[in-house]
């Protein structure tokens, strides 16, 4: 119980959060991959509205590739210190694919991953004038990214008991790195150079078996520009919350 309640602790940390960057960071997948002919899918999404469907397949033994795809299509209003509130949409659909290594360390059935990949999108934020509710400023642009992750379990499958009945879970922690640069980038309709920033993103994640292979999933972490960035910048959380099913692989905690 203990270890349940640390990892759902370090879930739960504040995070970074903001409106005005252009890019949203899609959730780090963790297939968690074991043997050839096992497949993942999840759906995940945060209350950002950041929403992603992906899925992972083990081509062979140690050979795994995966896929997602983000979609944000928001419509907030804020309100500063009684001031009117201030309206901004945002509209954001990105996919990406990656290929990878995994093996299944025996000893104490860990998992490792590693994963490299691409990713293209198109992002728009619209932020209106609190007089006229009229577009005050618009920004939009081409996403295209590239990255390399790592995914391990740090744990093997453990449980507690909760409504009258035993709860497998696990947990892990997951490491990614992105560059990432926006092109065809308009403001206000205007033409600007290019921008582009690299981003570390470490999570943690917790899986909780809820009927079978279907597991409830809890994603958090930080996400940390490098480059000192105005619109391409990591100003956005990177907690999920989704649903995962692993169908295929091999038994034991993972």
């Amino acid at each position: 119980m203990p270890a349940l309640f640390r990892a759902f602790l370090i879930l739960l940390l504040p995070l970074l959060a903001g409106c005005s960057s252009l890019y949203f960071p899609p959730p780090p997948q963790v297939p968690l991959l074991t043997q050839k002919g096992e497949w993942s899918a999840g759906l995940h999404t945060n209350f950002s509205q950041n929403t992603a469907v992906q899925g992972a397949y083990a081509v062979t033994d140690h050979l795994g590739v995966m896929a997602s795809a983000s979609f944000l299509h928001a419509d907030k209003k804020q309100s500063f210190f009684g001031n009117k509130n201030n309206r901004q949409t945002e509209d954001h659909d990105f996919v990406e694919a990656g290929l990878g290594y995994f093996t299944r360390l025996r000893q104490d059935r860990r998992v490792l991953e590693i994963y490299g990949g691409v990713g293209i999108g198109a992002t728009k934020y619209t932020e209106y004038s609190r007089e006229t509710n009229l577009p005050s400023e618009r920004r939009e642009g081409t996403l295209y990214k590239y990255f390399l992750q790592a995914n391990y379990t740090s744990k093997e499958k453990k449980s507690f008991r909760a409504l009258g009945r035993d709860w497998p879970f696990n947990y892990g922690t997951a490491m990614r790195a992105s560059y990432v640069q926006i092109t065809d980038f308009r403001l206000n309709g205007v033409a600007r150079a290019p921008e582009y920033n690299i981003f570390f993103e470490p999570i943690t994640y917790t899986r909780i078996e809820v009927l079978g292979p279907l597991q409830l999933q809890l994603i958090s972490g930080s996400n940390f520009g490098l480059i000192p960035r105005k619109y391409v910048k990591a100003a956005n959380s990177v907690f999920q919350l989704g649903i995962v099913v692993n169908v295929g692989g091999q038994s034991g905690g993972k």
